[in-house]
């Protein structure tokens, strides 16, 4: 279904093509964020139990606003290292820590064998409007990019932004801001989410023309629950076209919203494939079904060892 003609989606969504079947899968990963509570740790350790068996190239644990889940986040990434066979890339950021805390913490990762890092500027402590350094802390990403590169440790991910950053002046202003993460040291980038395949396409031929030819993955969010996805959007400049918040009440009054999404991101996936896009990072808030469904309709699936094969 193309695109352009969204009214499609709130009038087709009970016929089973709406959902694509991709001929070549993608290369997937996932992210999760690591839990506060027991309960949360089940549901990690569930997720986890239903994504790892499709063969991410690698899943990412997030970092809490102001560096809020620092241990947990540690714990979380040496759990899943050390028990789950997947390569995992641990996100650190520049909030709350001096230098030499937050490089003792990346030291820690490539001691226990973690040598992928995703490395982030973060975001503010809850209550404080904007970013302030800590006295002895890294500024920016830059920084901390540079400071991690110089140690030839790790395998660097970075985020870039189709829509334009909150604090950002434009979609040239983040390109620009990328091409400095990459000549800093990053290998490449994850998107923060999108709504649109054009955001993404406009947003790599802008950077293709800004030099930028290091790997470039869109981040993928599957809508479990649109209100509070359109919280997280606000907060962080995503752009939801008009149609798709259309969709969405539509679909929330005739208790349609799960397929709705399932539709909607196996549409965009399969659409940003036909574009030459070849990997999808999917944020996966720790619930597996939805992302899994999409996996599935994109080809994506446990595989099989024929040797076990009667």
């Amino acid at each position: 279904m193309n695109l352009s003609q969204p009214s499609a989606y709130a009038t087709k969504l009970d016929e089973k093509s709406r959902i694509p079947i991709a001929m070549t899968p993608p290369r997937v990963s996932f992210e999760f964020f690591p839990p506060k509570s027991l309960e949360a740790s089940f549901r990690l350790w569930e997720t986890l139990g239903v994504l790892a068996p499709l063969a991410p190239e690698f899943v990412s644990v997030t970092y809490g606003a102001g560096g809020t889940t620092r241990a947990l986040t540690h714990d979380a990434v040496k759990t899943i290292h050390k028990h789950y066979g997947v390569p995992v890339a641990a996100h650190l950021t520049c909030v709350d820590a001096t230098r030499a805390e937050t490089l003792e913490i990346a030291e820690s990762y490539a001691q226990a064998g973690v040598t992928q890092i995703v490395a982030l500027r973060g975001d503010p402590p809850q209550g404080q409007g904007t970013f302030t350094p800590h006295p002895d802390g890294f500024a920016s990403s830059i920084e901390l990019i540079e400071a991690l590169a110089d140690t030839g440790k790790f395998t660097l991910r970075v985020g870039a932004y189709p829509d334009p950053h909150p604090e950002a002046e434009g979609l040239q202003a983040c390109v620009d801001y990328l091409k400095r993460k990459i000549d800093a040291g990053a290998h490449e980038a994850i998107t923060q989410f999108f709504f649109e395949a054009d955001a993404y396409f406009r947003f790599r031929d802008a950077c293709a023309d800004a030099g930028i030819t290091a790997r470039i993955i869109p981040g993928i969010l599957p809508v479990n629950n649109w209100t509070r996805v359109r919280r997280f959007a606000e907060a962080t400049g995503a752009v939801i076209p008009a149609w798709v918040d259309e969709a969405y009440d539509k679909a929330i009054r005739d208790g349609r919203e799960t397929l709705l999404s399932t539709s909607l991101c196996a549409e965009l996936c399969s659409t940003l494939m036909e574009g030459g896009v070849e990997d999808l990072h999917f944020y996966t808030l720790n619930t597996p079904d939805l992302t899994r469904d999409v996996c599935a309709a994109l080809g994506v699936t446990q595989p099989v060892d024929l040797s076990e094969v009667a």
